[in-house]
C-alpha cells in the first residue's frame, strides 16, 4: 500500500459571530494516498470548503492534527507553512482565478516564477503541462480568449506546476457545461493514474464523486464514508 500524502485526524473548527458559536467541523478525519482521488460531499454550508482550507494550511483548526508529506503542519510557522504548500500542495477553485493580463502559459508558470525559478525553465514546464491538459495550441491566449472549460484546465495545469503531492479542488466542475465537466473527470483520472497525483475534491457533482476512488460525506461536522 502506498504511503499517505495527507493525514487529518479529529479536525475541529468553530466560528464565533455576535456572541454565538457555530461548530462547523467537530471531528473530521481523512487519509489520502498517492494516486487517490477523494470526493468530499455534503450540503451547502456543511463545511467542505472550510475543511479544504484547513487541509491546504490556509486556515488553522481549533483542534486535531494534520500531517502533510510526513510533516506536522500544525507545528510549523507561517514561513515554514508557505514552503510546505509550495512543495506539497496545489489548489483548483470553482472560479479559476487566472491573471487576466497574462497568457495561459504565463499563468501556468506563475507559481514557479514567484518561487524564483528561471523564466526559461518555468515556461518549459508550463508548456509540458498545457500539452498534458490538451491545450498545447492555446498557450499564448489570455483567459478572456478561452472557453470556461479551457480556463479550468489552465487552472489545473497551474496547480500541477510545482509537482505537488496532493491537489485540493473546490467545486472544479461547478461552472462547467457537461462536456467540459466530463473532460475534467478524465483529466483527473489520467493524472492520478499516470503520475500518482492525489486529489481531494469538494463537489456537488455526483458523476465526479462516483468516479472517485473514495467518497466521504460531511455530516454534523464529521466525515462519513459513503
Amino acid at each position: 500500500m502506498t504511503a499517505a500524502v495527507l493525514k487529518a485526524l479529529g479536525i475541529r473548527k468553530t466560528f464565533r459571530e455576535t456572541g454565538e458559536e457555530l461548530a462547523i467541523l467537530r471531528s473530521a478525519s481523512l487519509e489520502v494516498r498517492a494516486g487517490e482521488v477523494v470526493a468530499l460531499l455534503g450540503v451547502s454550508g456543511s463545511g467542505k470548503s472550510t475543511l479544504l482550507q484547513i487541509l491546504g494550511t490556509l486556515d488553522r483548526p481549533d483542534g486535531g492534527s494534520l500531517e502533510i508529506g510526513g510533516e506536522d503542519a500544525l507545528a510549523l510557522s507561517d514561513t515554514q507553512l508557505s514552503r510546505l504548500r509550495n512543495r506539497h500542495l496545489g489548489f483548483v477553485f470553482q472560479f479559476h482565478h487566472l491573471l487576466p493580463d497574462f497568457s495561459a502559459l504565463e499563468n501556468v508558470a506563475f507559481p514557479l516564477l514567484i518561487d524564483g525559478q528561471g523564466r526559461k525553465a518555468a515556461l518549459s514546464r508550463a508548456r509540458e503541462l498545457l500539452a498534458e491538459v490538451g491545450l498545447s495550441g492555446r498557450g499564448e491566449h489570455r483567459p478572456n480568449e478561452l472557453s470556461g472549460g479551457e480556463r479550468q484546465r489552465v487552472a489545473l495545469a497551474r496547480a500541477l506546476c510545482t509537482r505537488p503531492s496532493v491537489v485540493l479542488a473546490d467545486e472544479p466542475t461547478g461552472n462547467l457545461d457537461p462536456a467540459s465537466a466530463h473532460r475534467m473527470y478524465e483529466l483527473l483520472e489520467d493524472l492520478a493514474t499516470r503520475h500518482g497525483q492525489a486529489f481531494v475534491i469538494a463537489t456537488h457533482d455526483m458523476e465526479l464523486a462516483a468516479r472517485s476512488h473514495s467518497r466521504f460525506r460531511l455530516v454534523e461536522g464529521a466525515l462519513e464514508p459513503c
